[in-house]
């Protein structure tokens, strides 16, 4: 019992979050009242379980790979192959194992699909052995992979997805990628065990983290905004008003995760109440607003949006 309970602590189910990108296509893609909505939502679930295994094979992967660098860490020793919970051996089966179940359910969606799970397999394989050792490109690896998560997820109920979605995707991705690393860092320099934790961390310094943290903060916010202005889009413009809780929220992150008090982006989700009210009030919100928009358009403001030619009413 006790070795199985820690093989699914290996899979680390509270990292499956990470995959709601998957349903982006579906959340900003889909009418609700489109007459294929329900089978999109089927495929887009199903293309979500394909991410949930293949991810969980790349924590397996990677715990096999970081055991004796986890030993190190303050929290990361608990892990279950660190901490000897779990054989590397059964640690590699299960990576192995989840992989091939994974790659083989993704083969029964759009082979557009199956093409981007398994380029996320091998991108992620790529960091586990050595994209992990190479300063900022370890997190824009990172990044790649939530692209891959957000593309497949479009793939799988075949919806175009919006360039800016992507883009949007990629800088908040750095921007919680970099403060993970801003961190790691404040735990483990007080130690002095920084470098032997992670590698990259002897090249990084808090002050080009910090920088970091800002530029990316401030592109993700920029890109959210250019993504709510495009008509193109068949989401409804009114998520521009979403815009002050999109803010506090990358404000909040940064605050939290340069006190080096929690581990990175799902730890902050978790454990610190302000970020998750927020996220959870975003969420209510954006889902009214595409839900209901046309119920709820007429009682806010008529605002002109750019390349329009003439607004509704005459602007103020």
């Amino acid at each position: 019992m006790r070795t199985l309970l820690a093989s699914i602590r290996l899979l680390r189910p509270a990292q499956w979050v990470k995959n709601v990108f998957v349903l982006a296509a579906l959340v900003f893609g889909v009418r609700p009242s489109s007459p294929n909505a329900f089978d999109a939502l089927c495929a887009a679930l199903e293309a979500l379980g394909i991410f949930c295994m293949l991810s969980s094979s790349v924590y397996a992967f990677n715990d096999l790979m970081d055991y004796r660098e986890d030993a190190l860490h303050p929290t990361k020793k608990f892990r279950p192959v660190a901490s000897g919970a779990v054989s590397p051996l059964l640690a590699g089966i299960i990576s192995i194992g989840l992989a091939c179940v994974g790659s083989f359910a993704a083969l029964q969606l759009p082979r557009g699909f199956a093409l981007t799970a398994v380029s996320y397999l091998i991108l992620n394989l790529f960091y586990s052995l050595a994209g992990k050792r190479m300063v900022v490109l370890d997190v824009i690896i990172i990044a790649i992979g939530f692209v891959l998560r957000a593309l497949g997820g479009a793939q799988a109920i075949e919806v175009p997805v919006s360039a800016w979605l992507i883009v949007c995707t990629f800088t908040l991705c750095l921007f919680l990628g970099f403060g993970k690393r801003r961190c790691e860092l404040a735990v483990m320099e007080a130690g002095g065990k920084a470098s032997k934790h992670r590698a990259t961390l002897a090249s990084y310094t808090p002050e080009i983290l910090s920088l970091f943290l800002a530029v990316s903060g401030a592109m993700a916010v920029t890109f959210f905004l250019l993504y709510t202005l495009d008509g193109s889009n068949p989401t409804p413009r009114t998520l521009i008003f979403t815009t002050p809780l999109v803010c506090f929220a990358i404000f909040r992150y940064a605050l939290v995760i340069t006190r080096g008090q929690l581990t990175g982006p799902t730890d902050v989700l978790i454990r610190d109440r302000p970020f998750l009210v927020t996220a959870v009030v975003w969420v209510v919100v954006t889902m009214g607003l595409i839900v209901y928009d046309k119920q709820v358009s007429p009682y806010l403001p008529i605002l002109r949006y750019p390349y329009e030619t003439r607004p509704t009413s005459q602007p103020v």
